[in-house]
């Protein structure tokens, strides 16, 4: 019996699509002497060839870079070690008019500009304008650093670029759906509570409790108090428990009954002298019949139209 093939996906970043990938042992082979290059491996003479030490002024960014908030301490110290040590790993870039795009590597190609570099090792890829854009897309998703807000629009330019599902994009990116429709939510959420998302101040957790409440106006008091309080996930959901259980207390509506309903309630009230109501469940096919009485006598009076005899009378 023939093996059932796997589905295909995008794998857990750019090195899947970007072959051939510089292996660990031979990131530094590409800038060592001819003497430390050798080894019992051929030469990679794809990767020699795309190899190139580009001009820094060369190279502009990429357009479809998701991040939009840049950790100014974390580049810093970037800038510090390629100050010190240099560009270890390159750069991905692709031919762009009389210059270079950037693939991947944003945060290395600012650094190195505020390192004051000339010119940076590079990966050049020939690569069109969509996958470009699904690289870059693919590249952000899989950041583990990526604040849950800008992961959120990675996963939405995804889906409506290349008119895929979630479904499909989960099976493309080797995510659950579930992951993607979690953080779509989130774009559901008031400016103010994005913003507090985008700055790790709420985390994806406290999000997502939030999202259960009803109202913007409910959400944006609940996300100051859980940002003021310090408020752990389970509180803030605990909280919102709380709330939609009193809610559903006090807000239930009284169902309509059908005429059928209202019709068999009048008759038996006219037979036996009281109100009677009915009470369906389970689409009508169970429910309760309610006789109110009013004193001992009247109800006395009741158990003879019902043909009913108390024990007692017996």
């Amino acid at each position: 019996m023939a093996k059932k093939e796997k589905p295909k996906h995008l794998g857990r970043g750019l090195q899947s699509l970007l072959r051939p990938i510089i292996s660990e042992s031979s990131q530094i082979s590409p800038f060592a002497n001819e003497s430390q290059n050798e080894s019992n491996f051929p030469p990679d003479k794809e990767l020699d060839d795309s190899l190139k030490q580009l001009p820094i002024d060369s190279i502009s960014p990429n357009p479809y870079q998701a991040r939009t908030v840049w950790n100014e301490q974390e580049l810093e110290e970037l800038t510090e070690s390629i100050k010190a040590n240099g560009i270890i790993q390159p750069i991905v870039v692709r031919p762009a008019g009389r210059g270079y795009q950037l693939i991947a590597g944003e945060r290395r190609f600012r650094a190195a500009k505020r390192a004051s570099l000339t010119s940076l090792p590079a990966l050049v890829r020939q690569a069109s304008d969509e996958q470009l854009h699904e690289w870059s897309l693919v590249e952000n998703i899989h950041r583990v650093d990526l604040n849950p807000i800008e992961r959120a629009k990675a996963y939405r330019d995804y889906l409506s670029t290349f008119s895929l599902t979630q479904a499909e994009a989960a099976e493309r990116l080797g995510e659950g759906r579930s992951v993607i429709a979690n953080y779509l939510r989130l774009l559901d959420l008031p400016q103010e509570i994005k913003q507090m998302l985008a700055e790790n101040q709420l985390s994806m957790g406290h999000a997502r409790a939030i999202l259960a409440l009803p109202t913007d106006d409910l959400r944006r008091k609940l996300a100051n108090r859980a940002m003021a309080g310090r408020l752990s996930v389970r509180e803030v959901e605990r909280l919102v428990r709380r709330y939609l259980a009193g809610t559903s207390q006090t807000t239930v509506a009284p169902r309509t009954k059908s005429p059928h309903i209202l019709d068999l309630e009048k008759k038996l009230a006219g037979q036996l002298g009281t109100k009677v109501s009915i009470d369906t469940r389970k689409n009508g096919q169970r429910g309760r019949i309610v006789i109110e009485f009013y004193s001992l006598d009247e109800f006395d009076g009741m158990m003879e139209r019902l043909g009913l005899v108390c024990e007692e009378d017996v």
